[in-house]
Order: C-alpha cells, then structure tokens, then sequence
C-alpha cells in the first residue's frame, strides 16, 4: 500500500476539494475520501501543487483548451456523465447504473495525468530506454488506485476509459462506458466550439 502520510499535506486534499466541487454529489463518504486521497497521491508525485496546474489538453502534445483548465474537464465529464445516465433511464427506465460510482470514477478517469505531463520530456529525451511514454496516464491512474484500495469497477474504468486505446482490449461496465463517452465528448464538443488552440482531426490528433 502506498504510504501516503508520508507526502500527502492537508493543503494537497483541501485542493482536492476545491477544484472538483462535485465530490460532494458522491453519497458514499468513504468513496468521497478515496477520490480526494487519490488526486492527492498523484499530485504528490509530481511538481503539480493543484489539478489546475496540470496543462488543459486530453494528453501532452494535443490542444490545449482555450479557457478553463484540467480540473474542468474532470468536472465537465463527471456532470455530462450523470446527465447523460439521468436521460437515458428517464426515457428507458432504470439501467442499474450506479451513480457513487460513476461520479467517482468521472472525477479520477484522467488521475494519471500529472504523472505522464510531468514525466514526457524525460521521456521523449530518454526513449530508446523509457520508451514513449514509458507509461500513459490510465495505467499510472489504475496503479495508484489500486494501491489505495478504490473499488474494482473504478480502478477498472481509469484503466479503459480511453475506448480507441487501453479500453479497446476489454469489455466496459456500464459506468464506465459512459465515462468513456462522456470523455471524448468533451473534447469534441470544444473542438466544435472553437475552445482548443487547434483543431483535432476525427481520432484527436491536432491538425497540422
């Protein structure tokens, strides 16, 4: 288990919290606390002091947002999230969808992030022994929450929530297929918008 006394400051979570508000929509409070704790570890790992700090963009190298910032794109998915579950069992009746968890796994979907921006040049100057990355950010995210005991289901979309990478290879629960839609929607829905500092092409690769 990660040690997380030993480097995780209260100003750390108390950031936490103030940059994801809609943790408190999260009626388990463990789970509550899990999701502060997680984004706390993984700030602690790096020279972000805030998820704000983290560059706006879905992965180093691809348009940066024009307005807002990282932690709204954790936001901006974890709200599309629910109201996409929200309108889909309005109209269809109940799906079983759990909403602590998909609000909690929305919230960390991207947690890895600090750790593959602060980590890709190092990467890119090192590749022929790093490789490039040496890791992208849903298998650092999955590693961190499993080492602090996230239940299975959300470590499981951090891992696959991206469905044209990782999450290709696996069968997605219905939360994190949701997740996973709501996530590349963002980004679509600002590219559309002229929000990003270039445009993307359809696989979210910037065009040149």
């Amino acid at each position: 288990m990660v040690d997380v006394e030993r480097y995780v400051t209260e100003e750390l979570r108390e950031g936490v919290k103030q940059s994801l508000p809609e943790i408190e929509m999260i009626g388990d409070l463990t789970l509550r606390e899990q999701v502060v704790e997680l984004h706390a570890i993984a700030l602690a790992e790096t020279s972000y002091r805030r998820i704000e700090d983290i560059p706006p963009s879905g992965v180093p190298e691809s348009p940066l947002m024009t307005r807002g910032t990282q932690a709204d794109h954790y936001r901006g998915v974890a709200t599309m999230a629910v109201g996409m579950a929200r309108g889909l069992e309005a109209v269809m009746g109940s799906i079983e969808i759990d909403y602590d968890l998909l609000i909690a796994a929305a919230l960390v979907h991207d947690v890895g992030k600090a750790y593959e921006f602060a980590g890709w040049e190092r990467w890119r100057s090192e590749r022929s022994r790093t490789g490039f990355p040496a890791l992208r950010h849903p298998v650092y995210g999955a590693h961190l929450a499993l080492e602090i005991g996230m239940p299975e289901p959300i470590v499981h979309c951090i891992a696959a929530h991206p469905y044209m990478g990782e999450g290709q290879f696996v069968k997605a629960s219905v939360e994190t297929t949701i997740v996973q839609y709501a996530d590349v929607a963002f980004w679509k829905i600002l590219d559309a918008g002229g929000l990003l500092e270039a445009e993307m092409d359809i696989t979210g690769v910037p065009r040149r």
